[in-house]
């Protein structure tokens, strides 16, 4: 496999590894766009705890991430698709050697099916946002579908003019979004422990602070830890930037782990612990004539952390409520910027791997002259991003739809990653350091928990009813369409260029004695 790490120039430390897969695990911006998911007051109680419950499965997956990038530096912006192929190589049977292509070809594919989809969808939730911010003034804002389409399409044109300046210019970007959307969680969760500890009369759908944290009963844990999980996804996205990198063997693991623990330890546990201690009947809104409150109000709009912040800047910022919800929802739609940027860089950079490994069209593998950055991806991931936002940003169940797919491909990906880290450690069991809880608990562990999620999300999915059930089918469709068409893709290059699908169990890889060094701990 061509490696591609002497193409692209290193420029990145551990901060700047760190920051742009921050930005791509958003929590200001999913706070806002995915509370409302996360309200049916049947299982809402168990927010916090399902949280926690997916960023343990999340760290197990970042853990493989850690174990591979550290095993295989030399991986460039290949990522999982790189460590799919290493790890089979790296056996010394050689009977194994003949699914290497087929091996890093399904992961890479994967990959696509999660970094094509994603972007899109955030930059439909910023067509949405603005529409949003614009009806605060005018409610007749952007009301047809055309507008929406081109606030979608300038969106994506800004994201992806940052991404073709290069990583140095997206990571000072992105250093800019963090700082402001943490900045602004703090201050609003600051603003929402105030007002219950000063309203302590008001009926709270928790009882206490306790009450917040802990499980209130299974099936509403699982079912919230379905949608929790989708909260977590970008910590990955820093073995993309290996290629950038310049102590990769070091930087990378580490910039796995630390944003991961960052932005959902640190900001995502204490924002909904903070949201979930205030809410109560002093948040009501309208539905049809009737007024519901607390989970079930939040569940009724479309920006329930929007009207909290109303509620907080009347009550404790001496009436300057709007202006508390038009600043948190800029902050929300600068963080949806950085996801965009983080999750559309990182895609590229993986066209950009197989396009240099020829598993892709050879453009894809082609840097631009001046910014060193793989242009002709940015290109067409910049295009696909416009038509799937503008696709998504017109209805509830566009965006749901889109969304599936691409958490389908997460999952796939990061069960399949886990596996590779399995097969990858397998090879060390009768070294004497060797480590089975990292070698084979922890990746077994986060190879079944991600394939449960999967089978979690379409669970409830499809034994819904009405939108729901459609919805999951249509993704479910989709995904299978895209991976036919990804092998029937692959069989016909095959053929076209002579190349065997299943190599020959006796041949002697070029780069077998390389990847064979490095040892996986």
């Amino acid at each position: 496999m061509t490696n591609s790490s002497s193409e692209l120039k290193p420029t990145l430390g551990l901060v700047g590894i760190t920051i742009n897969a921050m930005a791509l695990i958003a929590p200001g911006a999913f706070l806002w766009t995915t509370y409302q998911l996360q309200a049916p007051p049947d299982s809402a109680k168990n927010m916090w705890a399902a949280i926690a419950l997916a960023t343990c499965i999340a760290l197990l997956t970042a853990s493989c991430y850690a174990t591979l990038s550290k095993a295989y530096p030399d991986a460039g912006a290949g990522s999982s698709y790189y460590y799919a192929e290493a790890a089979i190589l790296a056996k010394q049977s050689h009977k194994h050697f003949r699914l290497a292509r087929v091996a890093k070809f399904v992961t890479g594919w994967a990959a696509h099916l999660y970094y094509w989809a994603y972007p899109g969808i955030m930059i439909s939730f910023m067509g949405t946002l603005v529409v949003y911010i614009g009806q605060l003034f005018n409610p007749n804002f952007a009301s047809d579908w055309l507008s929406k389409v081109l606030i979608c399409l300038v969106f994506a044109g800004l994201v992806g003019s940052i991404a073709l300046i290069g990583v140095t210019g997206s990571t000072l970007i992105n250093i800019i979004i963090n700082i402001v959307q943490i900045v602004s969680l703090v201050f609003l969760g600051l603003l929402m422990i105030l007002y219950r500890l000063g309203h302590p009369n008001v009926n709270y759908e928790h009882a206490n602070a306790l009450s917040v944290v802990i499980p209130h009963d299974l099936m509403g844990l699982v079912y919230q830890a379905t949608i929790a999980i989708l909260l977590l996804v970008g910590f990955e996205s820093a073995t993309a930037m290996a290629g950038e990198a310049v102590n990769p063997q070091r930087d990378i693991p580490r910039g796995v782990v630390l944003s991961l623990f960052i932005q959902a330890c640190l900001c995502y546990f204490f924002e909904y612990f903070a949201a979930n201690f205030f809410i109560g009947d002093q948040y009501a809104v309208t539905v049809d004539g009737k007024t519901v409150t607390g989970f079930a109000a939040a569940l009724s709009s479309g920006a329930p952390i929007g009207d909290i912040a109303k509620i907080l800047g009347d009550t404790l910022l001496f009436g300057n409520g709007f202006l508390l919800q038009i600043t948190i929802a800029s902050t929300v739609v600068m963080a949806l910027i950085g996801t965009a940027l983080s999750s559309l860089s990182t895609g590229v950079r993986i066209s950009y791997a197989m396009g240099n490994d020829r598993e892709l069209p050879s453009v894809f593998g082609f840097l631009h002259g001046r910014y060193n950055t793989p242009y002709i991806g940015i290109f067409f991931l910049t295009g696909l991003s416009a038509l799937i936002g503008a696709y998504a940003v017109q209805s509830v169940d566009n965006v749901t739809i889109v969304t599936l797919v691409s958490n389908i491909g997460t999952f796939m990906l990061y069960g399949i990653t886990c596996g590779i880290a399995l097969i990858a450690t397998l090879r060390h069991l009768l070294d004497d350091d060797h480590n089975p809880i990292k070698t084979i608990v922890i990746p077994s562990l986060g190879l079944v928990m991600n394939l449960l999620m999967v089978g979690g999300i379409f669970y409830y999915g499809l034994t819904g009813s009405g939108n729901a059930q459609a919805n999951s089918m249509t993704a479910i469709g989709i995904s299978i369409a895209f991976f036919a068409a990804g092998f029937a893709y692959l069989i016909g290059d095959s053929l076209l260029k002579g190349k065997p699908l299943f190599l020959p169990a006796n041949l002697s890889h070029p780069s077998r004695d390389r990847i064979g060094t490095s040892k996986p701990r």
